[in-house]
């Protein structure tokens, strides 16, 4: 009811919500990239850490110590199978991302498989780093799993960073998974 005089006036600001990321309010277009970067780190870490923990049980590391191989090609000769079979499935898992899940891609391809090189670097770093540490499969495999579940929970990919403590948030820049995850979502969003 209009009281006499008194005329209904419009707001002068309207309210209106607007999405700048995933605009569509489309969960495959945020939670699918994100899974991208979680398998590689599971698949590339952790097939790293396990053959290499493998060879120390069999004894096969201490005969190739004893070849005339130089250690940066032991090094290159054991992380170099895993890097294309982690390219590979970065093609893979991506293609499917796009032509099943209908996720879009924009921006540079060529941009996405620089950092995935990057990523891919320090997930396979990981790996050796675990496998030097380890001397059985057993022990690759725990610690393996021991670095990926802190590091898949502070990586933003289940809770957002800003909404995790200070002291949490700083430690999340030491995670590689965290970058990769933004690099990965900006190009499929």
């Amino acid at each position: 009811m209009e009281r006499a005089g008194l005329a209904r006036r419009e707001p002068p600001v309207e309210n209106r919500l607007r999405v700048w990321y995933n605009p569509e309010l489309e969960s495959k277009n945020y939670i699918v990239p994100g899974l991208i970067a979680v398998i590689m780190m599971v698949i590339t870490a952790l097939l790293t850490s396990l053959t290499i923990a493998r060879e120390w049980e069999r004894g096969i590391m201490e005969q190739l110590m004893v070849t005339p191989i130089r250690p940066a090609e032991l090094i290159l000769g054991k992380t170099l199978p895993f890097a294309l079979i982690g390219f590979f499935d970065v093609i893979l898992i991506t293609a499917v991302a796009v032509f099943w899940f209908t996720v879009p891609i924009r921006g540079s391809l060529l941009l996405l498989f620089g950092a995935t090189a990057l990523y891919l670097l320090s997930t396979l770093g990981i790996g050796l780093f675990i496998s030097t540490v380890s001397k059985t499969q057993q022990q690759a495999l725990m610690s393996t799993f021991f670095f990926y579940l802190p590091a898949v929970l502070l990586s933003g990919f289940m809770f957002p960073i800003a909404n995790m403590p200070v002291v949490i948030q700083y430690l999340t820049f030491v995670n590689p998974l965290r970058y990769f995850l933004v690099i990965f979502r900006k190009r499929l969003e």
